[in-house]
């Protein structure tokens, strides 16, 4: 009986982290594994890169407001205003990131194709300034960016393979938030002025 039982505990440890394994492919690897497979290819990666270069810490949409504010001079307030919103919003991501501490994927099927300034994931600080740049500057320019800007730069997180898809819905969510709080900070200015 005893050797029945030694020899049986191979086959059931290589079951058991076979089950472990099969618990951790969430939907959500699902989803990141499908998008990855059908969209990688070598032209969208290059362009997921240079969104995630352009977003990284939310400097390319800082450099678009510091433009905005020295061509507009008019509204050079506005502009420093909605630039403040997007550097709030980044913050922002931040912080929640050091609090949920959700780690980025990690799945055999899941190429990593861009380097990060830190293994946490949720929410994507990418999608949270992007959507908070989108709301703001869109607000400023009277174009609807969100549709244009916001989307592309969720999906090229998940191209990239650093973002769950929640990761990106909650990013795009919570700097939609800042970005509303700050478009009202930028209306009151321009009633009282």
């Amino acid at each position: 009986m005893a050797e029945l039982t030694t020899a049986g505990a191979p086959e059931g440890v290589a079951a058991a982290r076979e089950e472990e394994e099969a618990a951790q492919v969430t939907p959500e690897t699902v989803a990141l594994r499908r998008v990855q497979g059908a969209l990688a290819k070598p032209a969208v990666v290059k362009t997921a890169h240079a969104m995630s270069l352009f977003g990284e810490h939310a400097a390319g949409w800082l450099a678009i407001g510091a433009v905005g504010a020295l061509a507009d001079r008019k509204r050079r307030g506005e502009w420093v205003t909605a630039a403040a919103g997007v550097a709030a919003a980044h913050a922002a991501s931040i912080a929640v990131k050091r609090v949920v501490r959700r780690p980025r994927p990690k799945d055999p099927e899941i190429q990593v194709l861009v380097g990060t300034p830190s293994q946490l994931s949720f929410p994507s600080s990418h999608a949270t300034s992007t959507t908070a740049a989108a709301v703001l500057y869109g607000g400023l320019t009277g174009k609807k960016l969100t549709p244009a800007l916001v989307p592309p730069m969720m999906v090229s997180r998940l191209v990239l393979g650093v973002h769950y898809p929640s990761d990106v819905v909650a990013g795009s969510a919570l700097g939609g938030a800042v970005a509303l709080a700050f478009r009202r900070i930028i209306r009151r200015r321009r009633n009282r002025a």
